[in-house]
This record gives C-alpha cells, structure tokens and sequence, in this order.
C-alpha cells in the first residue's frame, strides 16, 4: 500500500449524523449540549462535599474531583498540548483515571482508552492511529512497569510526552516523563463543543488491530444519562467498578460515568477476584456492579462460602458475552440480588433488562435497547427482514450508534450501510417488546471472558515463527471462560516439531495482551480446504472449530 493510502494520522476525529437526525435528537432532549466538563462542574455544584470515586486509601469528593482536573487541565496545555490532539490513556483501576480523564476533557484534548493489559504492539498501535501526543499511564500496577512500555513505545515516537501517575521515573533521562501531580498552569481552559469527539474506544479488533471509535460528548453522555435511569441509580448508589475501567462496559452501563451523573459514589477495586471484590462490597455498602459471565460465575462460587456481608448488592450487571440461562437462573437464589444482562458494544447500541421484567425475561434475554430512536433491523443473508423470533444479522442505528470509525475507509464501507446502519456482526432474534436474545457473531473471532480477540491477529504472529507454515486459530466452547483459542499449525517442511509451550512464549513474546495467547496449540499436518484456494479463513476456522469439537466428543 502506498503511503498516499494510508490514513492520515493527523486529521481530527469526527462523528457526523446527517442533519435531520442530529436536529431530532436535540428536539427530544437526548443530546443536551452538556460536555464533560460542563457535566463535571455542574456536579461538583451540586454534589461538592459527597465523595465521588474511592481508590484505595484515595477517597475524593466531587469538589475534590473538579479541583484536580482543573489543574491536570491547565497542566496538559503548559506541555504544549493543544485542544483537538489525541492522548492514549493507559491507567488501570486507580482513582488517579478520573482527574486525569476529566482533566483531558476540560482541556478539550481527546482521551483514546487502551486497557491495561495492552502491551507494545496494541499501544504503538492506537498511538499511531490516532495521531496522539501524549501518553499518560501509571507506573506500576500488579507487578508490571508501564513506564518501561512507555520508553519503547517512545523509540518509535520520540516527541511523544508521557505523563506517569505515580513515581515518575525512578531511573532514567531528566525531563523523560512527567509526574502528574507536578502539573499545573493558569489561564482560560477552552471551550468544548458538546457535539465534537470526546475520546476514542477501541473495537473488538474482530478483524485484525481494534479500530478507533470516535464518540461525541452529546451522544455518550445521553448513553449512560439514560442507563442511570434505567438500572435506577440514585445518589444514594455505590457501583463498583470490577472489570477495567476503560472498558467501554464498566464506563457507561451504567458504569462509572453513570453513577457519577446522579452523584452517586464508585468504587474502584483492583482485580474482580471475589477475594478482592467482595470485602469493598461489604465496607462500602455496594448496591450495583457489573461482570462478564465467567466472572457472575466465579462470584457465585465463591459466595456461599464467603464471611463478607453481601447483603447491600441490589443489582448485578452481566454483559460481554452471553450469560446462558441455567447460570442466569442462579444469581437471584445465590447473591440474592436481582440480575440485569446486557448487550452492548462500543460503537453504541445498548440493551438492557429492566428491573421489573419478569424473570423469564431477565433470564432468556439480553435485553431490549436505551432509546425509542434506537433503530434495530434484524436481516437475513440477503438483506431482508426476518420474521419475529427467527435469528439474523443485527443492524442498527440511533442517538448514540456511531457512524464511521476513526480513519478506516475500508472497514466504514463494510461496516456500516449507505443509509447510516450498523453492522454490527452479532447474530440474534429478535422477541416481541425489541428484546434480544444473541445467538453468536457472524465474523470470527472469539470471545474469551469478555475480551474480543481477532483470529486474525493471532494468525499474523503465529505465522511470524519460523517453523509455522501456515496458522488458523478458532474459539472452542469454555464452560468456564465461555469461549478460549485454539491454534491449529501447519509446519514447515523439514522443521523440528516444537512444544506448545515454546509457540505460547513466542506469542507473548511479539508484545501483544497475555489474554490473545493461544489457550491452546494443536499441530496438524495439512489444511485440506485451503487446497481449493477460494475457500475463505472463515470456513476453514469453522471446519476446524467442528473438527476439535467431534474429536473431543468421541474421547
């Protein structure tokens, strides 16, 4: 590909709906013209002294929150950012993510989420992409220095400012990072157009590296405004946040952001392991939270035997992948709390449960969408609607579904139709009252505890080692994890056979997320449908996949 072809880094995300929509959400109230740093103040007005977010021993009140991101806010533009420029985000659940993330907002800079299992190839990635300017991360967290990514991510971009929250550095050139807390600056903060990008999320990465998802201030507030109202957060709530809070899940619905927009407290806790989770619930008085299903699983396990009062949780949020009815039917009797699944992603859509459906509801669905302008067309293979309860493809588009990426002309022209719909790759039926119930992805990739990982990426490292001939790699059925990876290999002629172990390592080694290394590694001599030539990786991942299956069912 030439470099004329190639998008261009530079240019400045937008998120555009044709005008008629646009002027119908506004006259219905859905986009407010509230930014996030209108928002911010507007609660620190109205919430000041009520604490906001606790982080281990951090514990800051909404008037805490405000004063810290102002100054974060002066102390981004003093390093000669300027509003419109990118900054990837790497911090892991620490109270330090709120100031800094506001702090960018109120700047008018662009925050692009990376989680913190990103390593060297997804942040060089999403650095490049996006064009960003600045990486602000932690320094250490479970045992990992981010601050040694951070120096090889700057060998590729050297004008690269790295703002560390945290001990900035130990070792290393004066003036290489900066410490967050030496921020600060003066003068008027710029003002923020509530319907220009806010950030950037990531995709699911279905196919290869994750695309960026440019989402405005107008749209995604109104997202997790009205999943507030719908999980019925009050300011009295305490939602804690046990997946990674960069997650779009875990941010919106209703996520942190939710419970701030009501002045309700979050609670971040470290790791979702119940061991962990499970004393904040009791000390904090936790009322909401949400997990992906291998995750309600573990909790349900672990409750029974546990001495920590879980008796103040009323709700549990379940969503990233499907949560199969019999373990759904568990949550009530077990955590005595009610269940709520969502189905949701990044690029917008989002359905929920209601508190007062009925349980066969609550347990046989996902949930019905936000917004009476939510669009939902269930098509089958040609295009045309389905009828009632029969399974398609999922299309949509509304106040709050996104219309193209951030510089991925090809991916815009597949994913989303002429007339502004989503493709959104999920297989589902659709029951009278909108509710959904997901039946599975039409791409391939697989879905291991809520993580999305792209066949295809892993394809490209495993064909990187030198004894691999050739690689397709397939979810397999997980009872626990819901879905892991099988790599199935063709070796090279004339190669010695080497050990699951050592192809594992080498993946780990290319820089990648621990969670995209094959959970397992089979060695096979051919891939006889390749053979014809036109037969798509699609199939061929799907013949194999039925293939393991078979072989397993026999053992």
């Amino acid at each position: 590909m030439s470099d004329a072809l190639l998008p261009d880094p530079g240019e400045a995300p937008r998120q555009i709906w044709p005008g008629e929509f646009a002027a119908r959400y506004r006259a219905k109230g859905y986009w407010r013209g509230e930014s996030f740093g209108t928002l911010l103040r507007r609660l620190a007005a109205d919430h000041g002294p009520r604490i906001a977010v606790v982080g281990g021993e951090t514990r800051l009140s909404y008037q805490d929150l405000l004063a810290a991101a102002e100054t974060a806010a002066h102390g981004f533009l003093a390093l000669g950012l300027r509003p419109g420029d990118r900054v990837v985000v790497q911090v892991p659940n620490i109270a330090g993510f709120f100031p800094a993330v506001f702090g960018l907002f109120l700047a008018g800079l662009i925050p692009v989420y990376a989680l913190p299992a990103h390593r060297r190839t997804e942040i060089a990635h999403f650095v490049a992409r996006s064009g960003a300017k600045a990486l602000v991360i932690a320094d250490l967290w479970e045992g990992y220095d981010y601050r040694a990514l951070a120096r090889e991510i700057r060998e590729e971009s050297p004008d690269l400012r790295v703002v560390v929250i945290g001990e900035a550095p130990v070792t290393g050139e004066v003036g290489e990072f900066t410490a967050f807390d030496s921020l600060k600056g003066q003068g008027e903060l710029p003002q923020v157009d509530p319907s220009e990008v806010a950030f950037m999320q990531i995709s699911g990465g279905t196919t290869g590296l994750s695309k960026l998802i440019p989402r405005t201030h107008d749209d995604y507030i109104y997202s997790f405004r009205e999943s507030a109202a719908i999980c019925g957060l009050t300011a009295d709530s305490v939602y804690l946040c046990a997946l990674p809070v960069a997650h779009n899940f875990p941010m919106s619905s209703p996520g942190v952001f939710g419970a701030l927009s009501v002045g309700a407290k979050v609670v971040l806790s470290p790791n979702p392991a119940p061991a962990t989770a499970f004393p904040l619930i009791a000390a904090e008085r936790v009322t909401i939270t949400g997990l992906v299903p291998p995750l309600a699983l573990l909790w349900m396990q672990a409750a029974p035997g546990s001495a920590h009062d879980l008796s103040s949780l009323e709700v549990l949020g379940v969503g990233g992948a499907k949560f199969i009815p019999e373990a759904a039917a568990r949550v009530r009797p077990v955590l005595g709390c009610t269940l709520q699944q969502v189905f949701g992603m990044a690029e917008g859509l989002v359905n929920y449960t209601r508190l007062d459906d009925p349980e066969e509801i609550i347990i046989n669905t996902q949930g019905r969408p936000i917004s009476a302008d939510d669009e939902v067309l269930v098509l089958d293979d040609n295009g045309q609607p389905v009828a009632m309860g029969e399974a398609g493809y999922l299309h949509t588009r509304g106040p709050y579904t996104i219309r193209a990426y951030h510089n991925e002309p090809a991916a815009n022209a597949s994913s989303f139709t002429p007339d502004g719909f989503y493709r959104t790759g999920d297989m589902v039926k659709q029951l009278p009252g909108g509710y959904l119930v997901v039946q599975g992805r039409a791409g391939d990739h697989i879905n291991r505890a809520g993580e999305k990982i792209s066949a295809e990426e892993i394809e490209d490292h495993l064909l990187a080692h030198p004894a691999v001939f050739d690689a397709a790699v397939v979810s397999i059925p997980d009872p626990f994890l819901g879905e892991r990876s099988c790599a199935f290999l063709v070796l090279a002629e004339g190669v010695e056979k080497p050990k699951a172990a050592a192809i594992k390592a080498f993946v780990r080694g290319r820089g990648i997320a621990a969670f995209k290394v094959p959970d397992e590694v089979v060695f096979v001599t051919e891939f006889a449908t390749t053979a014809v030539g036109k037969i798509s990786r699609v199939k061929l991942r799907a013949d194999l996949r039925a293939r393991y299956l078979k072989e397993e069912a026999a053992k």
